[in-house]
């Protein structure tokens, strides 16, 4: 069975919003000024451990418009952009996107029918109100988070709206200047 990973930028007030500065978001690139060799190799590694990407309409936007004008981007740029690409959007126009695919109708039932086949990880990307959802429906199977440090008081959170999960802690190690890579996954029932 393939599991939904979930991988965030996440400061440490639990701000998810705009890590690149894509956005336009007041706070948004928070994440530059601590890039690494370390974490470029976590974010290697996800991605390599995956071979399907379930995006919301946001995130996928934005990635859509990005990914495909990145020739120098080598095995990684190949990769995203070869990729299944998985589309939660009720909203979104064409999907321009290579290998890309809305999913429609019940979601719990769309990503509980991706998890049952054979594969590898499927990783989420940023997607704040689709990983809401995902938490609300209890699809998630891990979560791999960056943690920065940073507060910006405003913004997305990662667990918000009276989400409450207990976790179950997998790895923690710090990779970078201050940044610590913190791996869960939902604690089981005792």
């Amino acid at each position: 069975m393939r599991k939904v990973v979930v991988s965030e930028f996440v400061s440490l007030d639990g701000v998810i919003e705009d890590p690149g500065g894509a956005e336009g978001y007041e706070h948004g690139g928070w994440t530059r000024a601590y890039w690494s060799d370390e974490i470029g190799k976590v974010k290697n590694d996800e991605l390599f451990a995956a071979d399907a990407l379930l995006l919301g309409r946001v995130t996928y936007g934005g990635f859509a418009k990005a990914w495909p004008t990145m020739t120098d981007a080598g095995e990684f740029g190949d990769k995203m952009n070869g990729m299944r690409k998985y589309v939660v959007s009720e909203t979104l126009g064409e999907l321009t996107w290579n290998n890309s695919k809305r999913l429609k109708g019940d979601l719990a039932k769309e990503v509980g029918a991706l998890k049952a086949q054979d594969g590898m990880d499927i990783l989420v990307f940023g997607s704040a109100q689709l990983v809401r959802e995902l938490q609300r429906l209890d699809l998630v199977d891990e979560y791999t988070l960056l943690i920065y440090p940073v507060t910006l008081g405003s913004g997305k959170r990662l667990f918000e709206g009276g989400t409450k999960q207990s976790l179950e802690l997998i790895e923690a190690k710090p990779v970078g200047a201050g940044v610590v890579l913190a791996r869960y996954r939902p604690a089981t029932a005792a």
